[in-house]
């Protein structure tokens, strides 16, 4: 009997350190989402369309910024641009931002085209998005 105690134990303990390890061997980070909403001045709205497109994208891959989807919405009669990003982590988000934030040819653009133009946001909304253990969909962007 006790030898048969001793197995199942053994058993039990193997068993458990397997799907532990399987567990940590496959199970694979789940990145978070970034949702950016900018109220735009209608009068600016397509010279800020072009100041992205043509600038603050190229600009934002420099420093590995993942846009998933970007689109315009009108909302209590005002325009927005809204825009989500897929991160590997929130340190890899924080370090993206503060990189553009500080790209001395994007500081220079913003410069130039707020002074032919004005203001170009009025608000900007920024919401961090962590995914739950049910989302059906892990990953938006395929590697």
């Amino acid at each position: 009997m006790k030898s048969g105690i001793k197995t199942i134990l053994v058993v039990s303990i193997l068993l458990t350190v397997l799907m532990a390890f399987h567990n940590k061997e496959t199970s694979i980070e789940s990145p978070i989402h970034q949702l950016r909403i900018y109220q735009v001045p209608k009068e600016n709205r397509m010279v800020f369309h072009e100041r992205f497109r043509d600038h603050a994208h190229r600009i934002m891959k420099k420093y590995g910024f993942n846009i998933v989807s970007i689109w315009e919405s009108n909302f209590n009669n005002k325009v927005e641009f809204v825009y989500l990003l897929e991160w590997k982590d929130k340190k890899t988000m924080e370090n993206a931002w503060k990189n553009f934030m500080a790209d001395q040819e994007w500081k220079d653009i913003k410069k130039e085209s707020s002074k032919i133009h004005g203001t170009f946001v009025e608000n900007i909304e920024d919401r961090t998005l962590m995914l739950t253990d049910y989302s059906p969909q892990k990953k938006l962007l395929k590697e």
